[in-house]
């Protein structure tokens, strides 16, 4: 686990300041706001720490998309990414309620690399049972099967949710609500494709 001690007091503020906007708002700072915060008017200083962070396993970066900061682990909050699974609830007919000794995991979902975690906005894919303020969980890969929903990059580097169709000359991103149209694009990039919802009452 990589620790906190072993980071400069600018490095530790930063990651803070990181973590407390990922937590809030479900998406990291962009450079230009690190460098706002900490008075930092280059964005190669700003660069500087936060290669710092990722070197040392707290943070991971992706390449071109301005507020892809990841925390890979948060020593603060460490836990086990585990639920104790005791047994099935009825949503139609009533079943009986045995418990159960197994456990249910998250860790597959969370491994760092593979998979990433973004915070829904709005309501595009509410018949989908994706609500505005869900997180959704990704899997990296840039090919995707039509019906798919995506995880897809426009050219401003903000991402949309929404489900992937090839058409002849062109890709429709169908949203999973009636009361929306399809976005037709030349050519997208897809992020990842969706493989869970985590919702929070």
């Amino acid at each position: 686990m990589a620790d906190l001690e072993a980071l400069t007091p600018r490095q530790r503020d930063i990651y803070t300041f990181i973590r407390t906007k990922i937590q809030g708002r479900g998406y990291g700072p962009t450079v230009r706001e690190i460098g706002l915060n900490f008075q930092i008017k280059s964005p190669n200083g700003v660069m500087c720490h936060l290669k710092a962070l990722q070197k040392k396993g707290l943070i991971h970066r992706e390449p071109n998309m301005s507020r892809a900061i990841q925390l890979l682990e948060d020593p603060v909050n460490a836990h086990r990414m585990g639920l104790k699974l005791i047994g099935r609830i009825a949503a139609g007919q009533p079943i009986e309620a045995i418990e159960q000794s197994e456990e249910l995991s998250f860790s597959d979902w969370i491994e760092p690399g593979d998979k990433f975690a973004l915070r829904v906005t709005g309501e595009s894919m509410i018949d989908a049972h994706i609500a505005d303020g869900d997180f959704v969980v990704i899997r990296r890969q840039e090919q995707a099967r039509d019906g798919q929903i995506v995880a897809v990059r426009d050219d401003d580097g903000e991402a949309t949710l929404k489900k992937y169709y090839r058409e002849r000359n062109r890709v429709r991103l169908e949203p999973a609500n009636k009361a929306m149209k399809p976005i037709y694009r030349d050519r997208v990039s897809i992020l990842g494709v969706l493989v869970g919802v985590v919702r929070k009452y």
